[in-house]
């Protein structure tokens, strides 16, 4: 089949020009060895079937970046022809990329996509002239609108292969420069309030401000509505359809045995809960679909709607200072931010940084020292009630742990730390359909991907507990509970169920009469050690099994120095 290739600079529409040509059928891999993604699509041309490709983005074709080297990698496998995005409101930037294309002989047609916003800032660009200089098609678009996408479409037979030609990286921009001279006249204007805003976002003092609403905005959305699909509609369907299935394939096992603890898990009080009967049909099924998929919905739809107003490379900026202490940059808040939420999106996150190191810093800090949403909202009632300074030890603990872990990781592992090089682009209207497009794929994505290490991590975990081994590690561990964190030995039943669920892990310490000491101790400890098994099945895939256990060993290790350390400085608490 015939190939389409879109490539152009980070954040010039090149996705919303992909989801115009390719319409619903789209469908996301990863390019092999990497986990770097690239979406994929069809257009029909009259009677041919092109299949169109979404290359990541990329500033040149000398990468400097793994999703650089994959846009490169990609773009040797002899396309058809190529598709340049390029955004008209920073031609000057764009264009370096459009001459190493013109250069390397591919065929071409440009998109100038961004077209209106070109007429707000005051450029003017002889599209006519542009066409004439560069020898291609040149077509002006707004992917957001659909403006020009047709006439696009219509031109694709037009592209021009040129003779490969090698210059300088000097003479091209010598051209670049010519280029602009002859085809871009600029008028004065005023700025707008969305660039005063774009200018506040960055700028110390502002940015701050600025983030710190938004972020809280966003939970506040995030967590109303995904408690709302908790409690109005994911709840109510499982309950009152999926339960009453599962009471009858539970008599028919017989109400208990090997393959009922499997399938339904334990009975408590004769019924089967689905938050804590743990198994594969009931909670695992549940866990996932009922209660971490809400809030993937909404954390998506929020992360979209951010993305799609141009906010997250702003914040990216603003925290790039104190990541790179971290051995990180800036966009690593992301998969932190998400984190707070639900650590699913917050591992899948990690996919966005580029190293290597750089995914192992991000996935160990935020599994360690980020507690998702539910659980937080557990400490926060539990502990809370013994008084708000109680809850703030909690809490200052897991942020410095997430400061002093982070400097450490980025010590004793060796790389450098990678600079931030993203263009920020302007504050735009979020397009609801676009939006919401790229809300299924994500969303479809995550049910593709996690959904089976889910419920592959309930069923191994419930063979364990089928085999008596959860018992065994629960002797061979009581000596740390006792001696080092001064718990009871009640307390790893909820140790172990944290690795399914934190939130009701955290729940379970309440019937255990625990003193305020020790519910200081026992709820940080639950934060900091194993993740959820939804989690640590996506961290296995994002970080590899290698990765994985290296960072298993960091949290053992850390909750074990952290739990002493809070049960010897918080002697005079009782």
């Amino acid at each position: 089949m015939k190939k389409i290739v879109l490539i152009g600079n980070p954040n010039v529409g090149k996705s919303a020009v992909f989801s115009r040509l390719t319409g619903a059928k789209v469908f996301v891999s990863n390019y092999p060895g990497t986990t770097v993604e690239f979406a994929q699509g069809y257009l029909t041309l009259g009677e041919e079937r092109f299949l169109v490709l979404d290359l990541p983005g990329t500033y040149t074709l000398e990468p400097l970046t793994k999703a650089e080297e994959v846009a490169c990698s990609m773009l040797k496998e002899e396309p058809c022809l190529v598709i340049n995005v390029v955004d008209a409101t920073n031609l000057e930037r764009n264009l370096n990329l459009t001459l190493q294309l013109l250069e390397k002989g591919v065929p071409l047609v440009v998109a100038l996509n961004m077209w209106d916003d070109t007429k707000h800032k005051g450029i003017e660009i002889d599209v006519k002239k542009l066409e004439r200089i560069l020898g291609v098609p040149v077509v002006p678009t707004c992917a957001l609108t659909g403006e020009g996408i047709k006439n696009l479409v219509g031109r694709l037979r037009e592209a021009e292969t040129r003779r490969p030609k090698t210059v300088s990286n000097k003479e091209r921009w010598e051209k670049i420069g010519k280029i602009i001279r002859e085809a871009q006249v600029l008028h004065h204007r005023h700025h707008t309030f969305w660039e005063v805003l774009s200018d506040l976002s960055v700028k110390p003092f502002s940015g701050i401000v600025i983030a710190s609403g938004v972020i809280y905005l966003s939970f506040k959305i995030i967590r109303f509505i995904g408690e709302g699909l908790i409690e109005k509609v994911f709840e109510p369907l499982f309950e009152n359809f999926w339960l009453p299935l599962m009471l009858d394939f539970s008599r028919f096992l017989g109400g208990g045995g090997f393959l009922h603890d499997i399938f339904i898990g334990r009975l408590i009080e004769g019924k089967i809960d689905l938050g804590a009967s743990f198994g594969l049909l009931t909670t695992g099924l549940f866990i996932p679909l009922g209660v971490v998929l809400p809030y993937i919905f909404s954390f998506y739809l929020v992360l979209g709607l951010l993305e799609d107003w141009g906010y997250l490379p702003r914040l990216a900026v603003l925290v790039d200072n104190i990541m790179h202490r971290l051995g990180l940059h800036g966009y690593a808040i992301v998969p932190m931010i998400l984190g707070l939420g639900c650590n699913v999106p917050g591992a899948l996150a990690t996919r966005l940084l580029v190293g290597r190191r750089e995914k192992f810093i991000a996935a160990t800090l935020m599994a360690i020292a980020v507690p998702c949403m539910a659980q937080i909202a557990m400490i926060v009632g539990l502990v809370g009630k013994r008084g708000e300074q109680y809850l703030g030890i909690v809490f200052l603990t897991l942020v410095c742990l997430w400061f002093i872990l982070g400097k450490l990781l980025n010590f004793f592992l060796r790389g450098e730390s990678p600079e931030l090089s993203l263009e920020i682009p302007p504050y735009r209207r979020p397009q609801p359909l676009a939006v919401i497009k790229k809300l299924w794929m994500r969303i479809q994505g995550f049910l593709l991907s996690a959904l089976p290490y889910v419920l592959i991590g309930v069923l191994l975990v419930n063979i364990l507990y089928a085999l008596k081994v959860i018992d065994f590690f629960a002797k061979v561990f009581s000596p740390i509970l006792k001696g080092l964190w001064g718990l009871p030995s009640g307390v790893i039943s909820a140790l172990l169920i944290g690795f399914l669920r934190k939130d009701v892990a955290v729940g379970m310490l309440a019937p255990l009469g625990l003193s305020t000491k020790q519910l200081i101790v026992s709820s940080t400890v639950l934060a900091i050690y194993f993740p959820c098994v939804a989690t640590f099945t996506v961290l296995i895939r994002e970080l590899g099994l290698k990765d994985m256990l290296k960072s298993l060993l960091i949290m053992l290790i850390t909750v074990v120095l952290v739990g002493s350390l809070l049960n010897f400085l918080l002697f005079p608490i009782k």
